[in-house]
């Protein structure tokens, strides 16, 4: 079988692994940290100041805390995103508003961003489905309109980047992932980004992550001791997972550049269904710069997507759907949602179907993927 992800294994993970034991330190905020949050303010980020989390779920909930989130505060964020949006919210006691996305790109439509806005919300969490940005400028525009804060749920999207800024780095905040799935990765793994110029967000976050105390300051020599002077919990990763993402990082460009050869490929073998009723292949916008983390596509029907996504497993293709929207799952429910509030989310969610992306596809096996997928979907 063919699966639909699989991860690159950098030329220095070992080597760094090996010296992050052989320093004796494993737990967080050592020499590879360090390193790590160095080489994304550096190399990605412009400047930005960046925390590593344990998680990109972490670093939500950490986003979370760092507004000041109370219950009775709202924030708004499409449906069709993973839990982890939505529970970072929820944890708060504040409550999430479901917006509908674009059929376009699949990300949140402004438009209704605007309409759900009320004397309650909080902030706008926007989600870069598939690696590819939001309308961030219109984004921006209506948050400065209403004193709203914009967190960027960036977990896809690490290396994409929307009229030249880095995503994750457009928004008062922004969360990364580093979990098994991602472009690059330490089997789990997270990072927040915040705004440079907002000192006091940034040291609040140092507290945060530090279970609440003042840890920093002392590692720092900046104090003879710590203590707990806020509310926080244990976001720092493990020495060894940042030892591995350094060499993963490390070769951003080049996995980059093999996933955008994959989606090349998979225009290329679909170029025929083109401006057909039968199929809608990724668009990415002009005012974006993917990292190509997706390969989807939306068929006409529902039954059209099952069938085909049936057929490619039966030939060892892993192809699958994807998010499950929150509104209509069984806690959106509870919450008092329902299927019919979000009618593209729904049907977006029952006809994509994703392809196999990675670095490590060879052309063989690319070639048996698009001879399948052409020789079924000109059979339908």
């Amino acid at each position: 079988m063919i699966p639909l992800t699989k991860m690159h294994h950098a030329a220095n993970e070992l080597k760094y692994v090996s010296d992050a034991i052989a320093r004796g330190q494993v737990s967080g905020d050592g020499y590879y940290t360090e390193r790590v949050e160095k080489w994304l303010e550096k190399q990605l980020l412009q400047g930005e100041r960046v925390f590593m989390t344990t998680s990109a779920t972490h670093a939500l909930e950490m986003a979370m805390l760092l507004i000041g989130l109370v219950p009775g505060d709202e924030v708004i964020m499409p449906s069709f995103t993973f839990s982890s949006t939505a529970n970072a919210v929820i944890l708060r006691g504040a409550r999430p508003v479901f917006a509908e996305i674009d059929e376009a790109t699949l990300n949140i439509d402004p438009a209704d961003i605007e309409r759900k806005i009320t004397s309650r919300t909080k902030a706008i969490i926007t989600v870069h489905y598939a690696g590819i940005g939001c309308d961030m400028d219109v984004i921006m525009a209506l948050a400065a309109k209403h004193g709203l804060y914009v967190v960027e749920d960036a977990a896809q999207a690490v290396g994409s980047r929307y009229k030249g800024r880095a995503l994750g780095s457009i928004g008062q905040l922004g969360c990364y992932s580093f979990h098994g799935t991602k472009n690059v990765t330490c089997g789990e793994g997270g990072a927040i980004i915040i705004d440079p110029d907002n000192t006091a967000l940034i040291d609040r976050a140092d507290c945060i992550r530090q279970k609440g105390t003042d840890r920093s300051r002392f590692l720092r020599g900046e104090a003879g001791s710590y203590s707990w002077v806020d509310a926080g919990s244990s976001y720092s990763p493990s020495e060894v997972l940042m030892a591995m993402l350094l060499a993963q990082l490390e070769e951003l460009k080049t996995i980059t550049e093999k996933r955008r050869q994959v989606h090349l490929h998979y225009d290329g073998i679909l170029n025929r269904f083109a401006g057909g009723k039968l199929v809608k292949t990724v668009t990415i916008p002009p005012a974006c710069e993917s990292n190509y983390h997706i390969y989807y596509l939306l068929f006409r029907s529902p039954e059209v997507r099952n069938m085909v996504m049936h057929e490619l497993n039966r030939r060892g293709i892993a192809a699958s759907f994807h998010y499950m929207p929150l509104h209509s799952a069984p806690m959106g429910v509870r919450l008092g949602f329902h299927a019919e509030d979000l009618p593209v989310t729904e049907g977006v969610s029952k006809c994509i179907l994703r392809l196999p992306i990675y670095p490590g596809l060879t052309q063989e096996e690319l070639a048996y993927i698009g001879k399948q997928l052409v020789e079924i979907m000109e059979a339908i």
